[in-house]
């Protein structure tokens, strides 16, 4: 597949008075690792909010696929295709780690109360099993599936989230923040994972503020100031950009 695959068009979102994301446009590429970036309060995590049916745009248009997926609701962007995993973990604490994967595979199947009483959804629930277990094979976390996911180390809920997400079979991925908290070698073993996951045909639009993280994964960098647009590129060309490098060494700050 060719030409633009996730398109953000002229995407505004304003709060009362104040503009948050102001007419923003880029297009992610099918098969890349699209890093959006920005000093904090740039707008990212809104506009992420936007892409993924958190937020209703204000204005402006995103498509997948071609076909507009503004205003609908996470549930339905997640059944086009597309899904998120967000900066604090939003894991089940008390469930194992296999079950919480098996909730990522509820796009695939959906349960029926009816058929769980009378036994009719065992297929299903075989399924579902065996995709999560693939999910969680991917990700190296097969072996822990017993164990409480509240008690994984802050690498491997994080590669849990991941896990969970690639369970419903998306098209796109949208991370936010994946490294926060990490030491080197779990960032380490995070971008092997990533290029691991590009490379099984999932794209992926990554805001992140761990600029080794960026330069040594994307494709392709996006970057915001001030909810706009400001310039794009591939990592070389955005580590050597003189107003990227203003808007960080001024120490922009604005609406999230």
């Amino acid at each position: 597949m060719s030409g633009p695959f996730l398109e953000i068009d002229k995407l505004t979102r304003r709060f009362g008075g104040l503009t948050a994301v102001d007419e923003l446009s880029f297009t992610v590429e099918h098969g890349a690792i699209h890093g959006l970036i920005g000093p904090n309060g740039a707008g990212k995590t809104t506009t992420f909010n936007m892409v993924s049916g958190f937020y209703k745009p204000t204005s402006g248009d995103v498509r997948l696929h071609g076909e507009s997926i503004s205003g609908l609701a996470m549930h339905e962007v997640a059944r086009r295709g597309l899904v998120r995993t967000f900066q604090h973990s939003t894991l089940f604490a008390e469930l194992s780690v296999l079950h919480n994967v098996m909730v990522g595979t509820h796009m695939n199947f959906r349960p029926n109360i009816f058929s769980a009483i009378v036994g009719w959804d065992h297929e299903d629930r075989s399924g579902a099993k065996a995709r999560a277990r693939e999910a969680l094979d991917f990700f190296g976390l097969l072996e822990l599936e017993n164990e409480r996911a509240g008690e994984l180390s802050h690498g491997h809920q994080r590669a849990l989230g991941m896990a969970v997400a690639m369970a419903a079979h998306p098209d796109v991925i949208l991370l936010d923040e994946p490294f926060t908290g990490m030491n080197p070698e779990e960032t380490k073993r995070m971008m092997e994972l990533m290029s691991k996951l590009r490379d099984s045909g999932v794209t992926i639009l990554l805001v992140e503020h761990d600029m080794h993280a960026i330069m040594g994964l994307c494709d392709q960098i996006t970057v915001m100031s001030f909810g706009k647009f400001l310039a794009e590129g591939n990592p070389q060309e955005i580590r050597t950009n003189p107003t990227v490098i203003e808007a960080y060494l001024g120490g922009t700050h604005h609406a999230a």
